[in-house]
């Protein structure tokens, strides 16, 4: 058994796979460290492996490896920055500066499609990423995702005050909210769905019609209606892990 970890800022996305086949036998998504171990654990699978991609600090990293290692006795590979892998090469300036989970999510992409492909992936903060059908990075754009543009209203706005069921009320219309937060809800959605129309708008300018765009992380759905021919790859990260990370 393999466990793969993406940890973000805020929360640690997980997944236990059967090395031989790569069938995904539990996952899921939770808030700290603990919460990982004791979800792990209670799957009772014992995964020999780890492999994972993280974006927190070193020091929490090296904390979560040495709990991983002490709580299952696994070997963990941590992905890395590279400028050139499995055909795609890197396009920032300074490589190891392109966020890891960016990198993997673009290898990723590329490796389903070996083509010109844009990933977008829908998180705390949005990302975009273009690549071409040769496999140059061409570099890409970050804005505030449903999240941060959410709280950023609510802290800095004193009459924005609601709960996160009536947020999630709030999005079953996009049509001119009539109470707070629908306007706020509705708000956020339409501006995260223009900015993925923008990357369409630039993509074919720069290839017309022939690449592929990818949609992934946790709010692609909120995106979905005005790009239908996208693909929701919803563990793209993981694919690209795979690839930075085997276990041969």
């Amino acid at each position: 058994m393999i466990l793969e970890l993406d940890c973000g800022n805020s929360f640690i996305k997980w997944r236990i796979i059967r090395r031989i086949d790569k069938v995904v036998m539990a996952g899921g998504v939770v808030d700290s460290d603990k919460a990982l171990l004791l979800a792990v654990e209670k799957e009772g699978l014992s995964p020999k492996w780890c492999r994972l991609v993280s974006v927190r600090t070193e020091d929490e990293t090296n904390a979560l490896v040495t709990a991983l290692r002490a709580a299952f006795s696994l070997e963990v590979k941590k992905a890395g920055p590279a400028q050139e892998l499995a055909g795609v090469r890197n396009g920032y300036e300074n490589f190891e500066r392109l966020g890891l989970d960016r990198w993997l999510a673009l290898l990723g992409g590329y490796h389903l499609v070996s083509s010109a492909c844009v990933v977008i992936d829908l998180g705390t903060a949005v990302t975009s990423d273009f690549v071409s059908a040769d496999g140059e990075h061409l570099g890409g754009f970050i804005c505030p995702g449903m999240p941060l543009m959410r709280n950023q209203l609510r802290t800095h706005t004193r009459r924005i005050r609601y709960d996160d069921v009536s947020a999630e009320q709030a999005l079953s219309s996009l049509a001119p909210g009539r109470a707070t937060v629908e306007a706020v809800e509705r708000g956020c959605t339409l501006m995260l769905q223009g900015f993925v129309l923008t990357q369409v708008e630039q993509a074919k300018a720069l290839w017309g019609e022939d690449f592929t765009l990818f949609i992934t992380g946790g709010d692609a759905a909120l995106v979905r209606r005005v790009v239908p021919s996208a693909r929701s790859v919803p563990d793209l990260v993981f694919v690209g892990l795979a690839i930075a990370c085997p276990l041969d």
